[in-house]
């Protein structure tokens, strides 16, 4: 266990002596605070997209050449930028990056270079932002993780092939359920431009279709599933709604600067639309209210870590980065047999008892 320490995560500071680079930069966005996204848009786009394009080269096909392209390829969307990305991708899902006068650069990145993540073009968006969030991994959200045994990995497989089988058509038939006809308009017209592109592609060139589109499709919908899984392993049957109750924070770890403090997913269920840079001051100013209902933080870890922990139910790895947070002293069997109540199948008759 721990106490809390000095927050090392990621806060915004504006530069003295800005780049002229950053200052043009800076009058398109919405928030000068997202300059890095715009960096990393660029630092994708003079990379990933050549070497998308290389690999389409008939010349290449079947050579070393290719081999060593898709090499580095599959280095960058998988280990140098798919995390920073993806959280990228999130971040503007939630607050836009350019002005309204500029409001067509923001289809850029799920249009241009979320395929080349696996992202297709409005999945994440219409998933996220029209579903997840509005029922906040209660029943009625179809990637909740309330009903499966979150510390398993027959109850993780489970989970992962039911999204990847029918969680588009679970997605489609919330939508019209709920009557956001929009939303629903918006995930089909990503999901089949996407796969007819990537069809006919097929036809084209086989080899540089599954290298930029399919393996990363994979990739990706099972490390957004994992993900999730790890977000919201953590939940309180007896307040399934609560927030501070079926999530879990992540501080003081590497993986906030990558991925623009991800870590804050309590704070983030709160405040959806509070700038990632403010997640590590707005936790430190409701310390009570996380203390007063037992929210689950952990200090040095992240959300993978969580992950395999859980896997291979090692709680006592889980209780060494354990945050008291009132500072009130734990034995690790009680913070151990906390964080297992916590991750215990709910069943329906259990859930009803608890938000009756």
């Amino acid at each position: 266990m721990k106490v809390l320490a000095a927050s090392t995560d990621p806060v915004y500071t504006r530069s003295a002596t800005p780049t002229k680079l950053a200052v043009w930069i800076s009058r398109y966005l919405q928030d000068e605070r997202d300059l890095p996204f715009a960096y990393l848009m660029l630092q994708i786009t003079a990379t990933m997209l050549p070497l998308a394009a290389a690999l389409f080269v008939p010349a290449l096909r079947g050579n070393a050449w290719w081999w060593a392209l898709y090499g580095v390829f599959f280095y960058l969307s998988n280990a140098r930028f798919k995390g920073p990305f993806g959280l990228m991708l999130h971040c503007t899902s939630h607050r836009v990056l350019f002005k309204k006068k500029y409001g067509w650069l923001n289809n850029y990145i799920p249009w241009v270079l979320g395929p080349l993540f696996g992202q297709t073009p409005e999945s994440y968006f219409t998933h996220h932002m029209g579903m997840h969030h509005p029922e906040n991994n209660m029943p009625d959200d179809e990637s909740s993780t309330m009903f499966y045994q979150r510390d398993s990995v027959r109850g993780f497989l489970r989970y992962l092939g039911d999204f990847m089988v029918v969680g588009v058509p679970r997605l489609v038939g919330y939508f019209s359920r709920r009557n956001k006809t929009t939303l629903r308009y918006r995930l089909l017209r990503g999901e089949v431009i996407y796969f007819v592109v990537t069809l006919v592609l097929c036809f084209v060139n086989l080899p540089a279709t599954l290298a930029v589109f399919v393996v990363p499709f994979v990739l990706s919908r099972v490390i957004m599933m994992l993900g999730n899984w790890a977000q919201h392993a953590f939940i309180d049957a007896d307040a399934p709604d609560n927030c501070y109750r079926n999530s879990v924070t992540c501080i003081n770890t590497p993986y906030n600067h990558k991925c623009w403090n991800d870590g804050y997913h309590i704070s983030h269920h709160l405040k959806p639309a509070l700038h990632w840079s403010d997640h590590p001051a707005h936790f430190r100013n409701n310390l009570d209210k996380y203390a007063d209902n037992e929210a689950i933080v952990f200090d040095g870890i992240h959300f993978l870590h969580i992950f395999f922990y859980l896997m291979a139910k090692r709680y006592d790895l889980l209780a060494r980065h354990f945050v008291l947070l009132d500072g009130t002293a734990r034995t690790e069997l009680e913070v151990t047999d906390l964080l297992r109540s916590r991750t215990q199948r709910i069943a329906l008759p259990v859930l009803h008892t608890a938000v009756a």
